[in-house]
């Protein structure tokens, strides 16, 4: 296990409670996710890394490139707004919409950094 995935563990584990747990909720068999850690995340399967990223809110681009950087991260260090909304569908957000998104993503990591 490299730096990176035992980051990941590290934050799977601060956030669940177990790797177990996350699995359950990731709907993931437990063996697979061993494996990713085990591996590396480079040699697993896109939709499993997909799975993993956005329940722990990260960006798999930069998860790929072997960084863990959370996605408002991403966003204000001028990544991509839609990485972190693409499961919204229709017109492309404006410049406001996307700063209301920035600041409501920053005002719960606050709120999950004071907890």
């Amino acid at each position: 296990m490299n730096e990176v995935e035992a980051t990941l563990k590290d934050i799977i584990i601060e956030r669940y409670g177990s790797l177990k747990k996350f699995c359950v909720i990731i709907n993931m068999p437990w063996t697979t996710l061993d494996s990713i850690l085990k591996r590396g995340v480079s040699n697993s399967n896109i939709s499993n890394v997909l799975k993993i990223t956005k329940a722990l809110g990260i960006s798999a681009e930069k998860l790929a490139d072997g960084e863990i950087v959370t996605n408002t991260e991403f966003i204000s260090d001028g990544g991509s707004a839609h990485t972190m909304a693409a499961h919204f569908d229709g017109d492309e957000f404006t410049e406001d919409e996307l700063d209301d998104i920035r600041a409501y993503a920053e005002f719960v990591k606050n709120r999950r950094n004071r907890s």
